[in-house]
C-alpha cells in the first residue's frame, strides 16, 4: 500500500495514472502519454517505471511501442486492503463501501493478484 500512495503523491505520476485510467483498456504509448502531460520522454520513462513498480501500471510491446495501461485490479486490491485495515474492529462502519469494492471487479480482474 504504501508504494502505491508513495508513486501516486508525486503530480506528474498522479496525473499519468488518471490519462491512462481514461484511455482503458486500450492504453496508450509511452510517447503519447508524455506529449499529453507535457512531460519529456526521459522523464516521462522514470515517472512510468515507478508506477509500474508500484504495480499501477503494466506494459506490453507492440511493434516499436511500448503500451502502457492502468492496472486497475491492482488499485481495486489497494482500495480494498486500505477499507478493510482501516475498519477492523468496526466492520459496520465500512460495509457499504466494502460492498461496492468488492461488489465491482474491475475488467482486469481475471489477471488475478498482481505482483
Amino acid at each position: 500500500m504504501i508504494d502505491v500512495f508513495s508513486a501516486l503523491s508525486q503530480s506528474t505520476r498522479l496525473a499519468t495514472f488518471r490519462l491512462l485510467v481514461r484511455y482503458e483498456p486500450d492504453g496508450l504509448p509511452a510517447g503519447d502519454i508524455a506529449r499529453e502531460l507535457d512531460v519529456p520522454h526521459n522523464t516521462m520513462s522514470t515517472h512510468l517505471g515507478v508506477l509500474a513498480r508500484a504495480g499501477l501500471v503494466t506494459s506490453r510491446r507492440q511493434s516499436r511501442s511500448v503500451i502502457y495501461r492502468a492496472n486497475l485490479a491492482h488499485m481495486q486490491e489497494t482500495l480494498a486492503a486500505l477499507v478493510r485495515d482501516c475498519c477492523a474492529g468496526n466492520p459496520e462502519l465500512c460495509a457499504p463501501l466494502w460492498q461496492d469494492l468488492t461488489a465491482h471487479p474491475s475488467p482486469d480482474a481475471q489477471q488475478g493478484p498482481s505482483t
